[in-house]
């Protein structure tokens, strides 16, 4: 078997990740190298994630604990959305990961849901229902050793240290690691790349690229010319202001996100820090005014801590593999950090191209087949949040009046709201557009339950005693037993 050479742009968090799935995957012919610059540190802010990435340690034999005090790392059970509803009574949500007992337990939260857009007075709210968010509420770790069931969580930690960790991994494994500036990349005459070019005169040949050159899309979009398809008009967003402040003394397993007047803040604690930031739209707000709100909001506006501002190119590529190259996260795309799924995607991304590879199908049947995949994936991560912006119920700036007109909509989404609206049921439109597998039921329940979308409360009819099967307080009462007898673990820090 004859030498390949497959050479990676880009380091970061995205271009280690690579590094470590392909060296396990590829064949020992195969050589990686990994190429990034000396004057481009990590660019993203993500410091949370979802539970695939527990995948990943899985296939690296990573125990959590060892890797997660390397990178401050602590437990996320879901998120807590606040202020985006104006409803009584749904001023806060929560986005929970799933465990086994929530087959039983979310019966009642789809029940309920059924009747309260029947116009009926029952209790639809999904945090009762749910054990990731009594987990939260009572700052509960998601260990456990009597648990008679299995629970899905992920977790926050430092981005930076994180890929320092990756890129130790993936040099274990064989990857070469180089410290360059590329000035030229060639083609052959049948349109595939050929060769990086550095200013210094080295020159890496290779068989197949991945670019992880970040939002520049060095190799796929600037020297392939592959198209760039802007997000722009479903999602608002295009830039972000981070702050960092002191861990708290009772921190909770979830990241916050708040609605602001121009975007949404973040609140992630790690055990070092809590990171904080301000994802918002600059057609509304300039980054002065977004830094200032942010640091009313934290209480420090006199205080003397930095800051990090970031633009962000909110869209995907039309394609994320052709020819011989592979783009990958923020090369590839990039959806706003609402629901801390950039690092799935390049794992899914990584992983669907080696399912590919490793089939051995045509190289055109097998670029085809996985471009649709993830093309799907990206658009049915865009129709979720997008929805987080259209069903909102604020007036208080245009900002958050423009996200609720907007008709900028897909199909799918257009569809999906109207079925929930009709009071049919969710569950068997999910099928009929066989898109569960971007965001199941529990998910879209969560979120329009969790806005109050339902009949005017003044409206609601009482609920029939022979309905009355689902009683939320109970429910929730008997999950917080449950928390308090299998999950002895608080979250601590520092």
């Amino acid at each position: 078997m004859q030498p390949q050479q497959l050479i990676i742009l880009g380091g970061g968090t995205a271009g280690w990740i690579c590094a470590n799935l392909l060296a396990l995957a590829l064949p020992a012919n195969w050589q990686i190298s990994l190429l990034e610059s000396p004057q481009i540190g990590t660019i993203g802010v993500g410091e949370g994630a979802t539970p695939q990435l527990r995948l990943l340690f899985e296939k690296l034999g990573l125990a959590e604990t060892n890797w997660m005090p390397q990178c401050h790392a602590t437990y996320k059970t879901g998120i807590r959305f606040q202020g985006w509803s104006t409803k009584a009574g749904f001023d806060h949500y929560f986005h929970p990961f799933p465990s086994a007992i929530d087959d039983e337990t979310a019966k009642g939260c789809y029940f309920n849901g059924v009747l309260r857009r029947k116009g009926m007075a029952a209790d639809a709210h999904p945090d009762s229902y749910f054990l990731a968010s009594q987990l939260a509420q009572l700052r509960r770790l998601p260990l456990s050793d009597t648990a008679p069931f299995a629970l899905d969580y992920a977790y926050h930690f430092d981005a930076g240290l994180l890929g320092k960790l990756l890129q130790q991994q993936a040099v274990s494994r064989g990857v070469t690691h180089l410290v360059n500036q590329v000035s030229q990349v060639r083609l052959t005459p049948g349109g595939d790349i050929a060769s990086l070019h550095c200013v210094d005169g080295l020159t890496l040949a290779g068989d197949f690229f991945v670019d992880c050159s970040g939002f520049h899309g060095r190799l796929l979009q600037q020297a392939l010319a592959e198209p760039f398809i802007s997000y722009a008009d479903n999602l608002f967003n295009n830039a972000a202001v981070a702050i960092a402040t002191p861990v708290g003394q009772q921190p909770r397993p979830q990241t916050t996100a708040t609605a602001m007047q121009y975007g949404w803040r973040w609140h992630i604690p790690l055990t070092s820090r809590v990171g904080n930031g301000y994802v918002y739209s600059q057609h509304y707000i300039s980054a002065d005014q977004a830094e200032t709100e942010l640091r009313r909001e934290l209480g420090l506006l006199d205080a003397d801590i930095s800051t990090r501002h970031l633009q962000m190119k909110v869209g995907r590529v039309a394609n994320s593999w052709q020819r011989n190259c592979l783009a990958v996260g923020l090369a590839q795309g990039f959806i706003e950090p609402l629901e801390a799924t950039a690092l799935l995607l390049v794992q899914e991304t990584v992983n669907r191209f080696i399912q590919h590879w490793q089939a051995g199908q045509p190289a055109a049947g097998a670029r085809q087949a996985f471009n649709q995949y993830i093309n799907g994936r990206f658009d049915g991560i865009r129709d979720y949040i997008v929805c987080h912006y259209k069903v909102n119920s604020r007036t208080d700036t245009e900002y958050w009046r423009a996200n609720a007109a907007n008709q900028q909509l897909s199909d799918s989404l257009q569809q999906l709201l109207a079925v929930w609206h009709s009071g049919e049921a969710l569950s068997d439109e999910l099928r009929r557009q066989q898109i569960g597998q971007h965001y199941p039921l529990l998910s879209w329940q969560c979120l329009l339950s969790g806005y109050g979308i339902f009949p005017d409360a003044a409206s609601l009819k009482p609920l029939p005693p022979q309905l009355q099967r689902y009683h939320a307080g109970h429910i929730a009462s008997q999950l917080q037993q449950l928390v308090k007898q299998h999950f002895p673990q608080q979250m601590t820090t520092g």
